[in-house]
């Protein structure tokens, strides 16, 4: 066969390559049109197998609770924020000078009594002038007697004639000098008495201690803080209200406290500020708390958040499990009719939220009255999808 080939001229090679190249193009084409024809028959069949199965293992509908808006009588409240702080705090001192601090019988917390010790000061030299004061008073008592009983002497001679004008005013002015020193020995006695009291330090009243900076050792000097006393252990809230809803409060009203830690403090407005500060537009409100929180869940200084009570009004609310927080806004999933097959689609809603109490949520609008909504699961859910839908007992009203 090649030396055939080889005999061939070169017309006829060329002619041979062309022909070997065209046939095998052919085939080639031939090839490829049986394979697709082959695959296609193959993906029918695939097809006509998978069809039934993605039919039978389609997603089912979600089974969900239908809820109805409750609708019951709430309390309407100011919420609010502002700073734990005394009633009335006294500053404790001292009016004795350059004298030793000698005992400290009190601590920051410690309860007092009106009238209780605190502490003492050293009073040897008020002592010594206590008792020098004292023996002037006893001396100027015995000159004022002797003093006296010359004055009525005199008093008795004067029209006899028996003393002398000179004499007779002598004695007078003596006695009344006598008097004088007297009076003059009496007021150093209580000086040195009061000077004698003030090395007592003592509590002027009912309370609980919130500072101290006395010292045993230190020198006392008049006007020295030695304690800060909350006075009655009564303590207030100062809450900052805005100007526009300062008119809703007066004495009296109920504010409820939240401590940091969670617990509840009831208290009563005393007092709404007369005035506004320009620079935040908020005045306070001042809440006396009962003074048996003082030390145990209030303490002075500190933040607390809490709401007045402004009356009552109806309000629509759902469970908190209803509402859906989707980019910043409040949703709920409205249920529509129930088809033949027994499942209903839903359309998500956007609602506008008010005040929580307990699980509950107020729905201040966006919600028709009577409309049904998905009780639970709400996250789930994506709007015009299908559920099944199971009814929810219903609730008594609060």
């Amino acid at each position: 066969m090649l030396s055939l080939f080889r005999t061939l001229s070169p017309g006829r090679k060329r002619l041979f390559w062309v022909s070997v190249i065209v046939l095998g193009g052919v085939v080639a084409w031939a090839l490829i049109q049986a394979s697709q024809n082959d695959r296609a028959g193959q993906q029918a069949v695939v097809d006509a197998r998978v069809e039934p199965t993605e039919t039978a293992n389609a997603k089912p509908a979600l089974t969900v609770t239908a809820i109805l808006p409750q609708v019951a009588e709430w309390p309407r409240v100011l919420e609010t924020s502002g700073t734990v702080v005394a009633w009335q705090e006294a500053v404790i001192s001292t009016e004795a000078s350059n004298l030793i601090l000698t005992e400290v019988r009190v601590n920051v917390g410690d309860r007092v009594k009106q009238g209780q010790v605190l502490a003492r000061i050293a009073n040897d030299t008020v002592q010594a002038e206590w008792s020098e004061a004292q023996a002037s008073v006893a001396e100027a008592e015995a000159m004022l007697s002797e003093a006296r009983a010359n004055g009525d002497r005199a008093r008795q001679y004067q029209q006899t004639g028996f003393l002398s004008a000179q004499m007779i005013n002598q004695y007078l002015t003596a006695e009344k000098t006598a008097i004088a020193r007297l009076s003059a020995a009496r007021a150093r006695m209580q000086s040195a008495q009061l000077r004698l009291a003030q090395t007592v330090v003592r509590a002027p009243d009912d309370g609980v201690i919130s500072a101290r900076t006395a010292t045993p050792g230190s020198l006392a000097q008049p006007g020295l803080e030695l304690f800060r006393l909350i006075r009655g252990g009564r303590l207030e809230w100062r809450a900052e209200v805005s100007a526009d809803d300062l008119g809703k409060l007066q004495p009296g009203r109920l504010a409820v406290l939240t401590t940091p830690e969670g617990a509840r403090v009831q208290g009563r407005v005393r007092m709404v500020a007369p005035t506004v500060d320009p620079q935040t537009l908020n005045g306070l409100v001042y809440v006396d708390l009962p003074a048996s929180e003082t030390g145990n869940r209030l303490r002075a200084g500190m933040f607390a958040r809490g709401e007045f009570e402004l009356g009552r009004a109806r309000a629509v609310s759902l469970p908190q499990s209803a509402v859906v927080l989707r980019d910043g806004f409040s949703y709920v999933f409205r249920i529509g009719d129930v088809a033949r097959n027994g499942q209903a689609q839903v359309s998500q809603v956007k609602v506008a939220i008010g005040q929580r109490r307990g699980d509950q949520i107020e729905i201040r609008g966006g919600l028709e009255p009577g409309s049904r909504v998905v009780a639970s699961g709400a996250g789930f859910l994506a709007d015009g999808d299908s559920v099944r839908v199971l009814e929810a007992p219903v609730a008594p009203s609060q």
